[in-house]
């Protein structure tokens, strides 16, 4: 009897000391911000929107649907930059920079971390080229990185119909969306041809693809990190979700292509730096979660994606 009760004393030590262990780890870890610090980066996050992009529509639609909300409940500072909807990387990139010095006044960083969707991939990438000093990774969304088909069909004399209505939806969206930068369709179309892009590779070459059409660059250049993401919905016409609109749009740019893509950038054409993949479930929208976050219910979560990316920096010191 008496072994069992010192049995049952032992027991009741070694529990308590594990409750009491397991309660002064959680409080040390509130204490230091561990519960909500998940995407808290050393650098601002700025999201850079894409070709025919926008902050927020009509106060109605955002074209990062829950991403700054979701990041900065996690600890992410993060800044949305609002640049021409359509006009040259270069053009886009000196508005972005002006932007990123008045964020940096605010904030007292010393550089920011830049994620661009689409043609804000090289508006990124441009910055990062021109002022290396103020950028400490670029992060490829969907990027059109290595010229993208359908800008070759324009280029050809096909898709004129779609490409005629460019100017016009541009103008609509800087509108809606309380946009006051200049507007150049033809600019911005001409700027992701292959031709365009292969020119511009040379002149801003961090984190681009050597000698392989579908491998990864270098992960660091000039002391800056490159990363890049993409979708691949082609394979179910880029149908993703029956009420997204976007879709039945993906579904005509992407008859364009004979590889993988996403409705409107190839797969291989996204390759950035380091690849974290090019085959979510995802059409060219989705990948920002945008239009109300009407991605399939069998695709990953983008927002998730881009929480665990800004971990990933947050891993990396940026």
């Amino acid at each position: 009897m008496k072994t069992q009760t010192t049995n049952k004393k032992i027991i009741t030590r070694i529990i308590s000391l594990f409750i009491f262990l397991s309660t002064s780890f959680t409080t040390a870890l509130y204490a230091s911000g561990g519960a909500n610090d998940y995407a808290e980066t050393e650098y601002p996050i700025v999201l850079v929107h894409g070709f025919l992009g926008f902050n927020t529509m009509l106060g109605v639609i955002d074209y990062w649907y829950k991403v700054p909300a979701t990041l900065e409940a996690e600890g992410g500072d993060v800044h949305v930059a609002l640049v021409s909807p359509t006009n040259s990387p270069e053009l886009r990139g000196e508005q972005l920079i002006t932007q990123i010095e008045d964020i940096l006044a605010i904030t007292g960083a010393s550089k920011v971390n830049l994620m661009g969707h689409s043609h804000g991939s090289t508006t990124s990438r441009y910055v990062a080229s021109v002022r290396p000093d103020i950028v400490a990774s670029v992060t490829g969304i969907s990027g059109v990185n290595n010229g993208v088909e359908f800008a070759d069909a324009i280029a050809a004399g096909n898709q004129q119909l779609l490409a005629s209505v460019v100017p016009l939806l541009a103008d609509v969206i800087a509108f809606m969306s309380g946009n006051d930068n200049p507007n150049d369709a033809a600019a911005a179309l001409v700027s992701m041809n292959t031709e365009t892009m292969d020119a511009f590779n040379i002149a801003h070459p961090g984190g681009t693809i050597a000698n392989d059409a579908c491998g990864e660059g270098d992960y660091v250049h000039n002391g800056i990190r490159y990363y890049s993401w993409s979708g691949n919905s082609r394979q179910t016409l880029h149908l993703t979700n029956a009420i997204d609109l976007a879709d039945l749009l993906f579904a005509v740019t992407g008859m364009e292509y004979n590889r993988k893509n996403d409705g409107l950038v190839a797969s291989c054409t996204s390759h950035l730096g380091k690849v974290i993949r090019d085959d979510f479930y995802f059409n060219h929208l989705d990948s920002t979660n945008g239009l109300l976050g009407l991605t399939s219910i069998l695709a990953h979560d983008p927002v998730e994606v881009i929480m665990d990316h800004a971990n990933r920096l947050k891993g990396e010191g940026l």
